[in-house]
């Protein structure tokens, strides 16, 4: 048996969580090693959030220019698909981790690159692709930041069909005329958006009955409405009953509930995602391969007290920026038990509790228009008993958005929690209304009295404004 290297943390996963992970426990002093069998930076690098947001960009920007006067006769032609694609790849790194790895050296962490596996008690067997084999134990803490991977449903004749998941739809270089999206989710809103932007047609199909089925409903009509209006077909209500595809380049056909057929060049399947711990040795520690890992507010096991999980591998909030906040409370709760210092154990929005996570959670959907919402939705909040009020405005009455876009259509909600007099959530769709997201989230995590909120003038003309309408919508009780 190889003798086992001895570290103070072992984190297995080298994503946005593992990197912000390896990051708090080093600046603690505490000697740390990272497994990834990837790229380091991983699914949000590479896959998802930067190379999506890279073909989004050209789509919303020429989508806005085309809303100013005096500016949209000058941007009626194209997109030029090989910059995009350029763009794209300078944003990926070209599919390298060079700059991350050297980041990693800067920090004196220590990398070892193939799959690693729970191996025991607070142990990592990692197997490279060179055939070596190391056992790191962890004097302190073992982090398993993972990830999840993409769902593709178990469809007649999925396998041969060589289906589109996010990571495909995000690296493709080459438009397909004709692109099949099945699902409603974030990922097909956007890459609707992106594809149908680049020149395919695009179809979405869509089990549900709207897009956007976890924000508010408004959401997923506007971003739907638009879509149509751009040429792409939104079909609610459907099922595919199976996928066919003959030979390895020829078009791709699926099968609707009922017989319907509908023929496209490429299928991507936006249908969920599942963990990735099928193979990273929890039967060893007593869990099961293949679940989502169930931690406790310090993003601690609850079955080992050795045994962190953070981002999207425990299922509290699958979104990068809620897995790098969970990778900061972790690392200073792993820090402070090193050091023999009791962590803060169920106070909300202390150093060592992972709350925004769970009460506070911001999302943006990059679309046209794009989609922004924190806190729960409406429905939401009263499954879960809360006495709350809605207060809608309608976004284009505000100055600030008749001046960003002739045409301006959108919509806001907040959310009042009545029994506290604090704002519970908030959501906004519309152009530019990603930018409006984090004003709404402060006043959500600091749960801000909304008579206070008075005292936060927006500034004239702006979107923010909106604001204010909001207050004045809720005071007159309309």
């Amino acid at each position: 048996m190889t003798e086992a290297v001895e570290y103070d943390v072992v984190v297995l996963g080298g994503g946005p969580a593992g990197e912000n992970i390896v990051d708090r426990v080093r600046a603690a002093g505490l000697s740390t090693a990272l497994v990834e069998s990837e790229l380091i930076g991983g699914e949000c690098s590479y896959w998802a959030c930067v190379p999506s947001k890279a073909l989004l960009r050209p789509a919303l920007a020429r989508a806005d220019a085309r809303r100013v006067p005096g500016l949209a006769g000058a941007v009626r032609g194209p997109l030029d698909r090989e910059a995009v694609f350029a763009h794209r790849d300078y944003w990926t790194g070209d599919w390298k981790d060079d700059g991350q790895v050297d980041w990693l050296d800067s920090i004196g962490a220590h990398l070892y690159r193939g799959h690693g596996r729970l191996y025991g008690v607070r142990k990592v067997a990692v197997s490279s692709p060179e055939g070596e084999h190391h056992v790191l134990a962890a004097r302190h803490a073992v982090v398993v930041a993972t990830g999840s991977r993409a769902v593709v449903p178990d469809v007649p004749g999925i396998a041969g069909a060589r289906p589109w998941t996010s990571r495909e739809a995000t690296s493709a270089r080459e438009v397909p005329p004709r692109l099949l999206i099945v699902g409603g989710s974030v990922v097909a809103a956007e890459m609707a958006t992106a594809w149908q932007a680049l020149g395919s047609q695009v179809t979405v199909l869509v089990r549900d009955g709207r897009l956007l089925p976890r924000m508010e409903p408004f959401a997923g009509e506007l971003v739907a409405e638009a879509l149509r209006e751009a040429g792409a077909v939104v079909r609610t209500g459907v099922s595919v009953e199976a996928v066919v595809r003959d030979g390895s380049t020829g078009p791709v056909t699926v099968v609707l509930e009922g017989g319907e057929a509908l023929e496209g060049d490429e299928l991507l399947m936006a249908t969920g995602r599942t963990p990735r711990t099928e193979d990273i040795g929890l039967e060893t520690v007593g869990l099961k391969p293949g679940d989502w890992i169930e931690v406790d507010d310090s993003l601690r096991s609850t079955a080992h007290d050795w045994l962190y999980a953070v981002g999207d591998v425990n299922h509290r909030a699958l979104l990068t920026h809620q897995g790098k906040y969970q990778a900061r409370i972790a690392g200073a709760a792993i820090a402070a038990r090193a050091a023999g210092t009791p962590a803060a154990e169920g106070v909300r929005w202390a150093a060592h509790t992972a709350t925004a996570d769970i009460e506070a959670v911001p999302q943006v959907v990059f679309t046209d228009p794009e989609a922004a919402a924190v806190g729960p939705t409406l429905a939401a909040a009263e499954r879960a008993g809360h006495r709350v009020r809605a207060v809608d405005y309608d976004l284009s009455k505000v100055s600030g958005a008749g001046l960003y876009a002739d045409g301006y259509r959108g919509q806001a909600r907040m959310l009042v929690d009545l029994d506290r007099g604090v704002l519970l959530g908030a959501t906004f769709v519309g152009p530019g209304a990603a930018e409006l997201l984090h004003a709404a989230t402060v006043a959500v995590a600091g749960e801000v009295p909304v008579e206070r909120l008075w005292h936060a003038v927006p500034s004239f003309p702006t979107i923010s404004e909106i604001w204010l309408r909001l207050l004045e919508t809720y005071r007159d009780g309309s």
